[in-house]
C-alpha cells in the first residue's frame, strides 16, 4: 500500500502519476491513496501520519527548481528545509520513532561550488542557491534526528535523475521537447540559460534501484 500527499489545486496536478491510477479517467485509486496535504502545514502531516501509521516515509516533496528558488527563496526554505523538520517532528509526535524508516531526498546541489571532482560523501558542502541552502538544512536536521532519537533516517544524495516524466521547464525536457517541435516544424528555435553549467545525469529508473 502506498500513501501520498498531494497539494490542493483547482486544476489536476497529478499528470505524472496518472498511469498509477486504477482508472485514470475517473482518478480512482487502487493500492495508492492520495491525501490532501502540504509540507508547510504541520497539522495535516501529523493527521496523515497518525492515520496511515506508515512503515516507511520517503520525503520527495520540494520546490526543486534551482533558478526559481532565487525568485521564491522564502517559500523554498519553508517547504524544502522546514518542511523536512515538520515531517520528522510529525513522526516523533505520532510515536513512530522506533518503527518507521525515513528517507530524505537530498541533492547534489549541496555540493554547489564543488570543492573536489568527483564528489564523495566526505566532500564539503558549498550550496550556491536558496534551493541548495534549504536542502542543506534538511540534510542536517535528518542527521540530528538520527543521532538524537535513534530514528532510522537517511539522506540520499542523488545527482540529476531524468526520465520522460521530468517537468517541461527543466533543461533536459526543454531541449528534447523543443528539438521534437523543430523537427515537426512547430518551432524555429529556442533559448537556454547558463551554458557553462555542468551536470551529471542519470536515468530515474537506475536511481530508484
Amino acid at each position: 500500500q502506498v500513501h501520498g500527499i498531494v497539494r490542493r489545486s483547482s486544476s489536476f496536478n497529478t499528470g505524472r502519476i496518472e498511469h498509477l491510477y486504477k482508472n485514470p479517467q475517473a482518478h480512482i485509486e487502487g493500492n495508492m491513496k492520495l491525501h490532501y496535504g502540504d509540507l508547510t502545514d504541520s497539522t495535516c502531516l501529523v493527521k496523515i501520519i497518525n492515520e496511515v501509521k506508515p512503515s516507511e516515509i520517503y520525503n520527495l516533496g520540494a520546490q526543486s527548481h534551482v533558478k526559481i528558488s532565487f525568485d521564491l527563496a522564502e517559500y523554498t526554505a519553508d517547504v524544502d528545509g522546514v518542511g523536512t523538520l515538520r515531517l520528522l517532528d510529525a513522526i516523533k509526535t505520532c510515536g513512530l520513532i522506533n518503527s518507521v524508516k525515513f528517507y530524505q531526498a537530498s541533492t547534489s546541489e549541496l555540493f554547489g561550488k564543488v570543492q573536489e571532482i568527483p564528489q564523495k560523501e566526505t566532500t564539503p558542502f558549498y550550496p550556491r542557491s536558496p534551493y541548495g541552502a534549504a536542502k542543506l538544512y534538511a540534510y542536517w536536521i535528518v542527521v540530528n534526528f538520527r543521532e538524537a532519537y535513534n530514528l532510522f533516517a537517511v539522506n540520499g544524495i542523488l545527482f540529476n535523475h531524468e526520465s520522460p516524466r521530468r517537468g517541461a521547464n527543466f533543461v533536459t525536457r526543454k531541449i528534447s521537447r523543443s528539438v521534437a517541435k523543430i523537427h515537426l516544424g512547430q518551432l524555429d528555435c529556442f533559448s537556454l540559460g547558463n551554458l557553462d553549467a555542468k551536470r551529471d545525469w542519470g536515468h530515474a529508473k537506475d536511481y530508484v534501484e
